[in-house]
């Protein structure tokens, strides 16, 4: 695939596409189809005062809000935990629609981060502050 959006058939390919020439043939995806591309970039820019919710984005998710299928990237211990931020979809999905915020895509899931994270601190994320806890640390000396 290039840049997550085309699909190069080999040139031998030309059965399938009815093309004499000995070019590849670029395909275009569907557009459907969703990548993690920028994220890390986006969390980076959204918490670029915030760096431990820089760190729990990695910690949680690697900077992944979909899985390789393009499906919502949901937690290996808990399948309820959704997106960059595993968001908990028991606690916390009601409350996101209400605020008319969707959990299931990028700027969603890290709007609903930075409300918990503004209301109740790093404490969503206890579980992963071994991986975060030591930037907490550094980057307040």
């Amino acid at each position: 695939m290039l840049s997550g959006s085309a699909i190069v058939l080999p040139d031998n390919s030309t059965a399938l596409n009815q093309n004499p020439s000995s070019a590849p043939v670029v395909v275009e995806a569907p557009s459907s189809l969703k990548t993690n591309d920028g994220i890390k970039q986006a969390v980076a820019r959204k918490f670029s005062t915030s760096h431990i919710l820089y760190r729990i984005a990695f910690c949680e998710s690697t900077y992944s809000q979909y899985d390789r299928n393009g499906n919502v990237l949901r937690g290996v211990v808990n399948s309820k935990d959704v997106g960059i931020f595993q968001i908990n979809e028991k606690y916390h999905l009601a409350n996101a629609e209400r605020m008319g915020i969707d959990l299931y895509t990028i700027e969603g899931n890290m709007e609903y981060a930075e409300y918990l994270y503004n209301r109740d601190g790093a404490q969503p994320w206890s579980s992963s502050k071994p991986c975060w806890g030591k930037h907490l640390v550094a980057s307040n000396n």
